[in-house]
């Protein structure tokens, strides 16, 4: 399998860096036509399976039908790691989209960049923009704000979940209704659900999301409040006792327990394997729910991950982020599309057709919401799971200190080196990445 493909894009941050802080901030190229009509251009990634492009082209369309003075041109940029790398490449064009949509934890890449704007001149200006920006969960404000600002608004969020295959604990003699509540029991059932050559009993991705599922591992081996970095982004705290715990136990799923497959698992074909009923868990983005609905041909569950000292999810996925250099129409224009996408029908809408989780309270008191919870009550696992979330690994330099971390834990899954001495050399290189913003 290959591993996260963020080289290219941190040697971009850096050199980018380096233009931001010689040039000032990032200019957008565009500007209102003669005629009053706005085009705002939209960048927006794909991290999951199913038909999100066609549902985005859909929004789009329809805001411009509503709307008839702007027109949306949404612009599919690959995954988030490639729409960061595209963000990054606009920025030394100086050719930057007017909005997009990109992984939450960006914020610190973006602003030492200079190129997105706060939002707070935009939210306090609406009628009810305070009231709006308090409907979303707290959870997923946390990778939005920083030094009292605001600087994105959620959009398409997630956490890590637990799908289960209902008929295969039962074929396993295992309660479908009762999937596993911690670790010891994740380790049990995985060793029942195991078919030597046919069907592996979990399967924990460590590739893409890398960080992401090694990040719901350390929190829950950490005591109550604790996370991977500092809420200042300036520290990564990857080496401790707790998170080599963490590491262990991923490694030991496969490497000692034989309930999981050695070496790397592909972020992007897990899903396919739970569907397939190659796995009979998987830990996997919420944002995979209606992907996995369509397709599984037989019962399945969705749980909160496993606890160890607590439970405990990352949140992730990606936010509306403005940019600057816009002009003031195209600016006004970007703030009414963003609280259109994210009314509360809209969100509920958006979180039915893909499996996201409406980031906001109101979204699912719809009557929408209300009914498909009613008929497919997995819907509301992850929305009731963020009470135990926190902020997603978020630092200064987080190109290169995610880089870090994906390479230890991929090393250590395949063998290459232990829990401790991986997760040491991860320390190091994020200690020399965040150094700059340590002085």
């Amino acid at each position: 399998m290959k591993k996260r493909t963020l080289t290219a894009a941190v040697a971009a941050v850096t050199a980018l860096l380096t233009l931001a802080s010689g040039c000032g901030s990032a200019q957008s190229s565009t500007t209102a036509g003669d005629d009053g009509k706005v085009e705002l251009t939209w960048y927006y990634p794909v991290n999951v399976g199913g038909a999100i492009t066609q549902t985005i082209e859909g929004l789009a369309a329809q805001y411009t039908k509503e709307h008839p003075n702007v027109t949306i041109k949404p612009v599919y940029t690959g995954d988030y790691d490639e729409t960061r790398t595209k963000v990054q490449a606009a920025v030394q064009a100086k050719k930057l989209p007017d909005i997009a949509v990109s992984l939450s934890s960006e914020l610190f890449i973006y602003r030492d960049m200079g190129a997105i704007q706060p939002l707070d001149d935009l939210i306090k200006a609406d009628s009810d923009g305070q009231k709006y920006l308090d409907d979303f969960y707290p959870a997923y404000l946390k990778n939005s704000q920083a030094d009292g600002q605001t600087w994105s608004i959620p959009f398409q969020r997630s956490t890590v979940v637990m799908y289960y295959n209902k008929d295969l604990f039962k074929q396993a003699g295992l309660d479908p209704n009762k999937p596993p509540t911690s670790w010891d029991e994740l380790r049990e059932y995985a060793k029942k659900l195991t078919i030597d050559g046919k069907q592996w009993g979990v399967e924990l991705p460590s590739t893409v999301s890398t960080y992401w599922i090694f990040q719901a591992l350390a929190m829950q081996a950490s005591g109550e409040g604790k996370n991977i970095m500092s809420n200042d982004g300036k520290k990564a705290y990857f080496d401790t006792s707790e998170d080599i715990d963490a590491l262990k136990f991923m490694t030991e799923l496969s490497q000692k327990d034989k309930v999981m497959p050695t070496g790397t698992i592909d972020w992007k074909t897990s899903p396919n394997d739970f569907i397939n009923g190659k796995t009979a868990m998987l830990y996997q983005t919420t944002g995979n729910l209606t992907n996995i609905k369509k397709n599984a041909k037989f019962d399945f569950g969705v749980a909160f991950l496993p606890g160890n000292k607590r439970f405990a999810t990352p949140t992730g996925g990606g936010n509306f982020y403005l940019f600057k250099g816009i002009s003031e129409s195209h600016k006004k224009a970007a703030w009414d599309f963003i609280r259109w996408m994210t009314t509360p029908e809209r969100a509920a809408k958006w979180s039915i057709d893909t499996g996201y989780v409406a980031p906001s309270k109101s979204a699912y008191d719809t009557k929408l919401m209300k009914d498909y919870i009613a008929g497919f009550p997995q819907a509301a696992v992850a929305r009731d799971q963020l009470k135990y979330a926190d902020k997603e690994l978020s630092t200064h330099n987080n190109g290169q200190v995610m880089q870090a971390l994906n390479d230890a834990v991929q090393a250590a899954v395949t063998g290459e080196k232990t829990p401790e001495q991986a997760l040491k050399d991860a320390q190091a290189k994020a200690d020399q990445a965040l150094a700059p913003f340590n002085k």
